[in-house]
């Protein structure tokens, strides 16, 4: 069982990732704490082997509080689960050697996808001495590959690359009825196409709940 913690200063946002997290099985979250003074005050006194970082909080923010553990602490693992997305944190971020980077808003189809990666490096780290490249490309640093030629049925490829041009000129995240007009399909069609893309780790999506009405699912283009 891996140990978790949560360091998150938005209750909604830390309820969150803890509900996610018991959805997993192989993960027990330790606690939950809302600064980074706390924080490295109970990875002082407990085992942890994995924490779930934010970058803004009071007192001591998620990138300081990362290189005081890169420092004292180097075997604890960090994913970063933030709002920050601005190139200088992720890079600040990724040389202080996070294992992923999860930005806000996100899908528990993320969260998952980070902590199962996880989960099989530890595994096949623990489970052999010595790796041979093969291994390591395999399950360590491997990469997506997309193939287009054989599309499922009901996707046309010219089609798709109308819709995935829309959607990158918009450039922003946005929802089914924002694009719909840009693209010369019905919602039901339109709906397949970002399906698929949200199936091949190009689009995320998140529910946005209304004062009135149904959720309106909102996508992010993954750049």
């Amino acid at each position: 069982m891996l140990e978790v913690l949560i360091v998150e200063d938005d209750p909604m946002v830390a309820e969150l990732n803890k509900k996610y997290l018991q959805m997993i099985s192989g993960f027990n979250l330790i606690a939950n704490v809302n600064n980074g003074e706390q924080a490295l005050h109970f990875i002082h006194d407990n085992h942890i082997d994995l924490i779930l970082l934010d970058v803004f909080m009071p007192k001591l923010n998620g990138l300081e509080l990362l290189q005081h553990i890169r420092i004292s602490y180097p075997k604890i693992d960090i994913i970063m689960v933030t709002a920050a997305c601005n190139t200088a944190d992720i890079q600040t971020a990724l040389r202080l050697g996070v294992i992923d980077y999860i930005v806000k808003p996100f899908t528990f189809e993320r969260l998952r996808t980070a902590l199962i990666s996880y989960q099989e490096r530890i595994r096949l780290l623990s489970s052999s001495k010595i790796l041979n490249q093969n291994q390591l490309d395999d399950r360590i640093f491997a990469k997506p590959t997309i193939h287009y030629k054989n599309l499922p049925k009901g996707i046309d490829s010219q089609t798709l690359k109308k819709v995935r041009e829309v959607i990158i000129s918009y450039n922003n995240e946005f929802s089914m009825s924002e694009i719909v007009e840009s693209i010369n399909l019905s919602r039901i069609s339109l709906k397949k196409y970002l399906d698929y893309l949200e199936e091949l780790g190009e689009l995320e999506s998140y529910l946005t709940y209304l004062s009135i009405g149904r959720p309106v699912k909102r996508y992010i283009y993954q750049k």
